[in-house]
Order: structure tokens, then sequence, then C-alpha cells
């Protein structure tokens, strides 16, 4: 499970796309998949969360969800509720969690949404892919060069006895090698 984030600015919620997310779509358990589909098609909304009576996560409905597992099945959407057809105990990511852990672990175990609960496990916001896909090798670049300059920095004395091993091997390195 990941950890909460330990520099300021990787965690999820300190992404510019979290303060910018619309307030994710959620039903009941029980609501039938006709009336979650509609919700989605007039919110343009891939998915649709499913809560329990606290507003708190219990599955994710997604299009794949309705195609494979209603239209492929001939079943009837007036009739067939969120819980017959969702995803349960789906993988959900607190606010304050690591983004490049989640990033890895979405890409590992292959889905596609992430939502994401506060302390008290309700629902804040879903993370998608495509949201992922802005942290990107600018960013990547930054924060390497932000953890190296800190390590350097923590380990200077280190860096400078090393630095001038390392120099002070090539240099009679060279000398030698002229000397002959």
């Amino acid at each position: 499970m990941p950890q909460p984030a330990e520099r300021p600015g990787n965690r999820l919620m300190d992404r510019p796309e979290y303060a910018s997310k619309q307030k994710p779509l959620t039903r009941p358990a029980e609501t039938t998949v006709l009336d979650a589909v509609s919700a989605m098609s007039e919110k343009n909304y891939g998915s649709v969360i499913v809560i329990d009576a606290d507003d708190k996560v219990i599955g994710v409905v997604t299009e794949r969800d309705v195609m494979n597992k209603l239209v492929g099945k001939g079943l009837d959407p007036k009739t067939t509720i969120l819980s017959d057809i969702m995803t349960d105990n789906p993988r959900l990511a607190r606010e304050t969690d690591d983004l490049v852990d989640w990033l890895r672990i979405m890409s590992n175990e292959r889905f596609r949404r992430l939502p994401v609960v506060d302390a008290d496990g309700r629902i804040k916001a879903v993370f998608t892919q495509g949201d992922f896909v802005s942290y990107t090798w600018p960013d990547l670049m930054y924060q390497m060069k932000t953890i190296a300059t800190a390590t350097v920095t923590k380990n200077w004395p280190l860096f400078l006895i090393g630095g001038g091993v390392a120099l002070y091997s090539i240099v009679m390195v060279v000398v030698l090698g002229a000397m002959r």
C-alpha cells in the first residue's frame, strides 16, 4: 500500500488536476444501471463510484463494466443494479498518498480509474490515467534534480573527498603515463 508522500508536492492532493477536478459521480449500490448510465452520459463521465449509506466507496462501475458485464451478457439495464456489475473493493488512494507510487501501481495492475478518498474514507476525486500523463518528464527531471541536490548537499564532505581522490588518481595516471 502506498505511503503518504514524504516531500511536499508529491501528494495526489498537491497536483493541479486535483483542485480542478469535478465532483465524482456517485450512486448507491441499488441504483439501476440504466439510471447510472443516464447520469454518466449526461455529465460525460466514464465511471460511477458506488457508495454506501456513509458515503464510503464500495465499488466502481466503468463504461467497460457496462459493456462486458451488462451488454455482453444480455442483461436488462432497467432491472440490473450497480452492485451486480461493479468492481467491488476497488483500490483506493488517500489524498496524501505519493503520486509516483500510484502511477506505478496503476501501470502494473492495469486499471484506469483511481478513487481518491479523505481520511474518513469518503470520495473526494477520481484520478484517471490521463491525469497522470501530465506528470511528464520535466516534472520527473525536476524531482530527480531536487533529490540529487539534497543528496549532494547532505553528503558534501564525502563528495569532496571522493572527488579529490578521483582527481588525484586521474592526475597520477596521466603523470605516470607521461613519464614512461
